[in-house]
């Protein structure tokens, strides 16, 4: 199975009983063995070169505190994986006066090439139907890119939408190399107010000078 950050995976039922014992209190036992009951995914996270084990996590719902779980599962145990949901799909989750400017958004991407997919709060209630969201939340996006070029329109395009009332618009700009930078970093670099960023990859981050 090809692993990437915000790839989404699922488990087999000796992988929930693997990771179980690893919930670090009470109300995070809760919530995995809620996620094993509805077979909920989790996330790949960024991985050391030197285990043998997939590195995933979970963002825990406002039920059970809204706090981040890392967790460690062997490959075996993977099922299958997933995307988080389409920009689009979280519509229905925003401000009903900021629903119209965000498709039009996500429609000016699409015209693009490009398929924007939204992780952190927004992206988990989509998928399970829990609560995260609160009045602060951002909306977090991912959006794979084959060309600086295709980087350049598509961060104006965020920029652009961004000055629309609403939630915040953060996220990255995932490159062909594995390498991931933050949108508003991309233009700092394009614009030469900033000579390296920092780019996030599946072994680890670094500052660099694309």
């Amino acid at each position: 199975m090809d692993l990437q950050r915000h790839r989404l995976v699922w488990l087999a039922d000796a992988g929930w009983q693997e990771l179980l014992p690893q919930a670090p209190d009470p109300a995070s036992r809760q919530c995995l063995a809620h996620w094993a009951r509805e077979h909920l995914p989790l996330v790949v996270t960024r991985q050391s070169p030197d285990d043998p084990l997939i590195a995933v996590g979970l963002a825990m719902p406002t039920r059970w505190e809204r706090r981040k779980l890392a967790l460690r599962v062997a490959h075996q145990h993977l099922l299958y994986s997933g995307a988080f949901p389409a920009a689009a799909d979280i519509a229905p989750l925003l401000p009903a006066t900021t629903r119209l400017p965000w498709r039009a958004l996500c429609a000016e991407l699409s015209l693009l090439g490009v398929r924007p997919r939204v992780h952190g709060s927004h992206g988990w209630q989509k998928l399970t139907g829990l609560r995260y969201l609160h009045a602060a939340s951002d909306i977090d996006l991912h959006i794979s890119v084959d060309s600086d070029p295709l980087a350049d329109r598509v961060a104006t395009l965020l920029q652009r939408g961004a000055g629309a009332a609403g939630p915040r618009i953060d996220g990255e700009l995932l490159f062909p190399d594995g390498g991931a930078i933050a949108w508003r970093e991309w233009l700092q670099l394009r614009e030469g107010r900033v000579r390296e960023v920092l780019v996030k990859r599946l072994g680890g981050v670094a500052l660099e000078a694309p």
